[in-house]
């Protein structure tokens, strides 16, 4: 939506770094937090917002190398990341949210639910596992590899990228769009590559810390909703299926003909399970 703005909006100083929230609401509802992929920004929302909005308010930032955030050459952390939602939820003045993540941001989601399971309602997480996969260690080393290539490589990367992610039916719809949005997501990393590097390089301690962290999933004592892309093929649904193994109290809603982007390619199906989920505050709805 062009004309929406947010209610609420400002930065965490976190030494250095500029840390860009906002917050689109009155107060006067529960609050859900959307967590960013690795290649969005809180605008990438916008779109999305009003099939929450009747009944939520909603949370959103960027981390380092994202959208109005700081973006340092320097090594990111996906703990940190988790670590800004409390500190922004503590300035809005809010308890408790509904975490929804949806690929990159479900392992952001993922450690919130670890490390502040009392600042959560619930959790939901699209496009992501928790277990060790041969498979996406040579998915993420390609991807290094286009970052690092120079100009007319990361331009191939555009091509690859929406090639890999999106569905048969999305892609079939939007085929003349496609074009634009490969140009859109060239224009803004042509000169930040090293966010895109940086961003992808904070997965390897993520996942090297993952055997000793999932007695930490595991505790997390709230609601878990999974709803991958019965067409994923970045993080395939057998793959993602194993989080039901993780969390104490997880549902399995696979989306039919979706690809990895499950809330903008399917998002009337997508909204529909999440909103049951959240009214619920339960995997029995």
């Amino acid at each position: 939506m062009a004309d929406l703005v947010p209610d609420r909006e400002g930065f965490l100083e976190e030494g250095e770094h500029r840390i860009r929230w906002e917050y689109v609401g009155k107060g006067d509802k529960e609050a859900v937090c959307l967590l960013n992929g690795l290649a969005m920004h809180t605008r990438a929302w916008f779109g999305v917002l009003p099939r929450l909005l009747d009944r939520y308010d909603v949370v959103l930032y960027d981390y380092l190398g994202q959208g109005r955030s700081s973006s340092p050459d320097e090594p990111y952390s996906i703990p940190a990341f988790a670590g800004y939602l409390p500190k922004v939820l503590d300035v809005l003045g809010i308890a408790k949210v509904h975490a929804m993540g949806v690929s990159y941001g479900g392992f952001v989601a993922a450690e919130v639910a670890r490390l502040f399971p009392d600042r959560l309602h619930t959790l939901t997480l699209s496009g992501i596992f928790l277990s060790h996969e041969e498979l996406f260690s040579m998915y993420q080393e390609i991807s290094l590899r286009f970052y690092r290539g120079g100009p007319e490589v990361f331009e191939l990367y555009t091509h690859y990228m929406y090639e890999k992610i999106f569905g048969e039916a999305f892609v079939a719809a939007m085929k003349e769009n496609l074009p634009v949005l490969r140009e859109r997501f060239h224009d803004r990393y042509r000169d930040q590559t090293h966010a895109l590097i940086r961003l992808t390089l904070a997965q390897d301690p993520f996942f090297a810390a993952l055997d000793g962290n999932l007695a930490g999933y595991a505790a997390f004592p709230g609601p878990v909703l999974v709803v991958p892309g019965a067409e994923d093929r970045t993080i395939p649904p057998w793959v993602q299926k194993k989080l039901l193994g993780v969390f104490r109290d997880a549902r399995w809603e696979p989306i039919e003909g979706s690809g990895h982007v499950v809330y903008l390619e399917k998002p009337d199906g997508f909204f529909a399970i999440l909103r049951r989920f959240l009214e619920a505050k339960s995997t029995r709805f």
